[in-house]
């Protein structure tokens, strides 16, 4: 199994990817040979690439060969059964996400009680990370569909921290009576909701935004803006009437 400081190497990421031109320059400094390193990084760069587009099942170990360039007879040298490769790639994702900790992003406001600073760096992290790794997203689809462990394995180290975290955080704004009483849970849900469809959108169906070309930044603050405040004017604190009792 490759390493994990050898993954850390293919986090999708526009600045760390290690693309066809660095494994081919690499190759070239060895005499035209990749070294095994290089050759496992490139097939799983090529199967993360195939497995966001078709999932698991509707992706053989010879397209994957084919992709990366080597027989199958090299990619099971390096990776004994298909489900061995996925689970690579799996590790590589768990351990990329482990290290979002939510609690971490907006420790500073969470300390000083700054609810809009809270969500929005909370959205806007999640916003640029899925705007830099939209295979992932489509990763995590098939996944969920075809019932693999990643779905799972993704809502126990990710998703279930978030509710918690942002769930603890509402029911303490609540208690300083910052916060109306409703369910903590409903709030992280619209939130969520909010960041992942607009992302899912985004990535899947309109990746040249015509319906809505907005930036990360200006997307976390005015989803922000509708969670704090709502879009009813008596609800805005800019608003100084009342809607009028019917």
């Amino acid at each position: 199994m490759v390493s994990k400081h050898s993954l850390a190497q293919i986090e999708v990421n526009p600045l760390k990817t290690i693309t066809t031109n660095k494994l081919t320059a690499d190759a070239a400094a060895n005499g035209g040979r990749m070294t095994g390193e290089n050759r496992k990084l490139q097939i799983l760069r090529e199967a993360m690439s195939l497995f966001s587009q078709r999932g698991f099942q509707g992706t053989t170990t010879k397209e994957i060969a084919a992709a990366a360039g080597v027989s199958e007879a090299m990619l099971f040298k390096h990776f004994a059964t298909k489900q061995e490769l996925y689970s690579a790639i799996l590790d590589h994702k768990a351990c990329l996400h482990d290290e979002m900790d939510p609690s971490q992003i907006v420790a500073e406001a969470v300390a000083r009680k700054d609810d809009r600073a809270v969500f929005e760096g909370l959205a806007l992290h999640a916003l640029e990370q899925h705007e830099c790794d939209p295979e992932f997203q489509r990763l995590l689809l098939h996944s969920a569909l075809e019932e693999h462990q990643l779905a799972q394995m993704f809502w126990e180290k990710f998703v279930l921290r978030v509710y918690k975290f942002l769930g603890a955080y509402i029911r303490e704004r609540q208690s300083d009576g910052a916060f109306i009483e409703i369910d903590p849970r409903v709030v992280v849900r619209a939130f969520i909701g909010m960041i992942v469809h607009h992302s899912l959108v985004n990535n899947l169906w309109d990746r040249q935004h015509r319906l809505l070309r907005i930036s990360n930044q200006k997307s976390a603050r005015e989803f922000t803006n509708i969670l704090l405040h709502g879009i009813e004017k008596d609800l805005d604190p800019n608003h100084k009437t009342k809607r009028k009792e019917k």
